[in-house]
């Protein structure tokens, strides 16, 4: 090959190259021509031949191949070679070029085809066609290979942010520029309690809180962070929510896109607020009261307004009745002071709760005598033993059955029962009381809660026994369950698993 020749068609890198013809003469020209350009050449002189060899070398660039040949055609092998290497080029040798035979092998797949007899110039810049056609095919396919890598790691990704975003404690709320939410979290579902909408974006008016909805397009409007604590839900379902609402700009233009707005539940923050300023409160009148009577009691002795010993033992009595109460008082706290930081030292046994029952009875009836209560204890046969600790079942039933004393009439009864029910052990306490109103029944598990009524005024206590009761309760996995009528009495039923 001239020099010219060489500067016209400049060599491509080296390329694997099938050549399949029946002519040996073709097989031969084309291997000669293709190797001096430094290409790898395989030879085959019938279509099965090829196809054998495309097989064992998918890798191959391009594949030349004669459309008439013995045993297999051309199109044939067309056919059946395009799917074994989706990414190699085929082109047709011919020496029956026509119009209708280049639209058919095309329709099979052929890039282009060269007409017999042909040059080493023809065929090189065949070759070169086909082979920037290769280049051009496998750089798209590369380019395709990236781009779904990249989607599946957006997608990955996205999933990451997703599972991420929805495992937070914290509810999230995304709105577009259109104040149309976006994207949630389960924890702003159920803080907010609306309905998840699969096919378009929810209005952010249409959110059933109004403040927070407020609060939104405020922040919307204003272009700028807000935060609020919100009230979410009527009643015992009450819940107060931290709202911070950030308006999201573009980093490039500053154009607004939306609001990110991250919810924390804040009702127990809220709650011990509450009590804080309960615990202050019952300071300021349950240790002060007691105290400051106690002290007037020892003033009066002191400057001598007491001087009989009947009166002095009666004054005696009564300080020793305030500071026991007191005492009482301080136990209660330094209990829910040990639940709350799980430092409550427990012995667990097999426990025949029958007889601590009997012992709470046996405690419990001069008092019930003294308030004209009759106290009954019965237990339905031969019952099995729970896994306790004795001093907090004792603790527990005391509470109960000394509730249902005090707050019971003159003349009344409580009546304890014990039976088994299922895998519990079921404790009744039933009274012939004043009973307890809805809104009390709602909180009576509350800390330092005293239902006050014209009935319970004169009732002492710390409003902490059923709060320690409800926690004895659930340490045990057991249940408690209240049932009243104002007026007519009260039945608290608490189950405890059996022993295993």
């Amino acid at each position: 090959m001239e020099e010219s020749e060489r500067q016209e068609h400049p060599r491509p890198p080296a390329h694997k190259i099938l050549v399949v013809d029946d002519e040996v003469g073709i097989r031969k020209g084309c291997d000669r021509v293709l190797r001096s350009e430094g290409h790898e050449v395989l030879l085959a002189e019938r279509g099965s031949e090829g196809i054998e060899i495309l097989k064992a070398h998918p890798e191959i660039d391009l594949v030349l191949v004669d459309l008439r040949m013995p045993g297999m055609s051309g199109f044939e092998f067309l056919d059946e070679a395009r799917p074994l290497a989706p990414e190699t080029v085929f082109a047709v040798i011919t020496a029956y070029a026509t119009i209708e035979s280049a639209v058919e092998a095309t329709k099979r797949g052929a890039y282009d085809f060269i007409a017999k007899p042909f040059t080493p110039d023809d065929l090189l810049r065949l070759v070169n066609r086909a082979l920037e056609r290769v280049t051009l095919i496998r750089e798209r396919n590369r380019l395709e290979a990236e781009r779904r890598q990249r989607l599946l790691e957006l997608a990955a990704e996205k999933g990451r942010l997703r599972t991420i975003v929805d495992c937070m404690a914290d509810g999230v709320l995304v709105c577009n520029a259109e104040e149309k939410v976006v994207l949630y979290n389960p924890a702003a579902l159920n803080m907010l309690d609306f309905a998840p909408v699969a096919e378009e974006p929810l209005p952010a008016r249409d959110l059933p809180c109004e403040e927070f909805v407020s609060l939104l397009e405020e922040a919307s409007r204003e272009k700028k962070h807000l935060s609020a604590e919100i009230k979410l839900g009527p009643g015992p379902a009450e819940r107060w929510v931290l709202a911070n609402v950030a308006p999201v700009l573009d980093p490039a233009s500053g154009s607004f896109l939306g609001t990110v707005s991250v919810l924390r539940d804040v009702t127990e923050l809220k709650r011990v607020e509450h009590l804080k300023a309960q615990f202050v409160n019952m300071v300021a009148h349950e240790l002060r009261a007691p105290l400051a009577a106690v002290d007037s009691y020892l003033a009066a002795m002191e400057e001598g307004y007491v001087r009989e010993p009947a009166k002095q033992q009666e004054v005696l009595n009564r300080s020793r009745q305030r500071i026991r109460a007191l005492l009482d008082l301080v136990a209660d706290l330094l209990d829910v002071s040990r639940m709350e930081t799980g430092t409550v030292r427990r012995e667990i046994v097999a426990l025949d709760l029958v007889a601590v029952l009997k012992e709470v009875a046996d405690l419990m009836t001069p008092t019930a005598e003294t308030f004209g209560v009759t106290l009954d204890l019965s237990a339905e046969g031969e019952l099995p033993p729970v896994a306790a600790d004795r001093e907090e079942m004792v603790r527990l039933f005391t509470n109960l059955v000394s509730n249902a004393v005090k707050y019971n009439r003159k003349g009344g009864l409580v009546r304890v029962t014990a039976g088994l029910e299922g895998p519990y052990l079921r404790v009744e306490v039933r009274d012939t009381g004043v009973g307890i109103s809805k809104e009390g029944l709602e909180r009576l598990f509350s800390e330092f809660f005293r239902e006050k009524r014209e009935e319970t005024r004169q009732v002492t206590g710390t409003g902490l026994g059923l709060s320690i009761v409800k926690r004895i309760v659930d340490f045990y996995q057991g249940r408690i369950d209240v049932q009243s009528e104002l007026g007519k009495g009260s039945t608290f039923t608490v189950r405890l698993p059996v022993s295993s």
